[in-house]
């Protein structure tokens, strides 16, 4: 009994914080979260800005994991209604609203991406390999003597790491551990590196903890560098600096041919056709995640989602394919069209 009217008293106090600020707290939508995304999330705002009668949403990039924090704060008008992410939501990010009181979250699938690794368009264009990538920015690696054993990362330029490239120092310009782009990159590309040795790949079935922190650690000794939430600083910077690299998602790469360069992975050049398929190794889906408790509260919340799943906007011919999203195929896009319509609560048992 004590149990079920501590319940009731949350969910009053819940509703309350609600209904007492309304649209007079706040009339617009308000969006966070993932740097990759944010383009994307801004061009349909300003669509669905221009023809309702809806003020535009406000957007801000606080990368994918500083976005899920303040989603996952709690429910009211001084938190977010959505949030985007370059990469899905953790099992401990969702358990983390749960506490908070976000307990509806409807998750919508919106595109894939792609994660290039791309150069100034005046340097040499260069093939990398999985392991390559993994050598040059691992934070341990297995000895260079052949030997079954992890040192601190000796490498100091790319002809080190494989004497096909460029005898140029290692400077890779890239997002920080709350990025998407750096979670999905760490995944993709230093554990893809990572698990082309045999040795390394079997410690996964022994000790997973010590497994991903082998396979998805970056040196810190400055042949990484994180460059912030800012995409566009990357581009300028590889510009200045034809020997560097950087690290971001295809879209910025799409809108600045001519200027920068991306290295092919594994034999693939990121396409939207390499991506879309999946033969580009660094391919990763888009999210946004809406929090339900705020529909009908914060005017417009629906309709900014119906205006994202539009054809017209994530279609194989929408708006969003010329900003360089690469749509979803159709049966997916189908099914996550109607989850996004119905806002189709996640239960958790779908992360891991």
């Amino acid at each position: 009994m004590k149990l079920k009217m501590t319940a009731l008293v949350a969910s009053a106090a819940t509703a309350l914080t609600l209904a007492s600020a309304p649209a007079s707290a706040r009339d617009y939508i308000s969006i966070v979260g993932s740097s990759t995304v944010y383009p994307f999330a801004t061009t349909v705002a300003e669509r669905f800005g221009r023809s309702t009668s809806h003020p535009t949403p406000k957007i801000e990039s606080t990368g994918s994991g500083g976005g899920m924090k303040l989603f996952c704060a709690g429910v009211g008008t001084q938190n977010p209604d959505i949030t985007n992410a370059s990469r899905r939501m953790k099992k401990s990010e969702f358990e983390q609203c749960q506490q908070n009181g976000v307990k509806d979250i409807a998750e919508v699938v919106i595109g894939y991406d792609g994660i290039v690794v791309a150069n100034s368009a005046e340097a040499k264009h260069v093939d990398l390999t999985l392991r390559d990538l993994f050598l040059a920015l691992a934070k341990e690696v297995p000895n260079p003597n052949g030997k079954e054993e992890l040192v601190a990362n000796p490498y100091q330029t790319w002809k080190d790491v494989n004497p096909a490239l460029p005898n140029t120092k290692i400077e890779v310009l890239g997002p920080p551990p709350t990025s998407g782009t750096r979670d999905a990159f760490d995944e993709l590309a230093i554990e893809g590196g990572c698990k082309t040795f045999p040795w390394l790949k079997a410690i996964k079935s022994e000790d997973k903890g010590r497994y991903k922190a082998i396979c998805r650690s970056i040196r810190e000794d400055g042949a990484y560098i994180e460059a912030g939430e800012n995409d566009n600083l990357i581009v300028q910077k590889l510009q200045k600096n034809p020997a560097a690299f950087g690290v971001f998602g295809f879209s910025y790469l799409d809108q600045n041919r001519g200027k920068i360069q991306a290295a092919n992975v594994a034999g693939n050049a990121p396409t939207f056709d390499t991506i879309a398929s999946g033969d580009y190794p660094l391919s990763r889906s888009l999210y946004f995640y809406v929090k339900k408790a705020h529909v009908g509260v914060v005017p417009g919340i629906e309709g900014y989602v119906k205006e994202f799943t539009s054809e017209k906007a994530w279609g194989p011919d929408g708006y969003l394919a010329d900003k360089g999203m690469i749509p979803l195929g159709d049966d997916l896009r189908a099914d996550m069209g109607k989850q996004a319509r119905n806002l189709t609560p996640m239960t958790g048992d779908e992360l891991h």
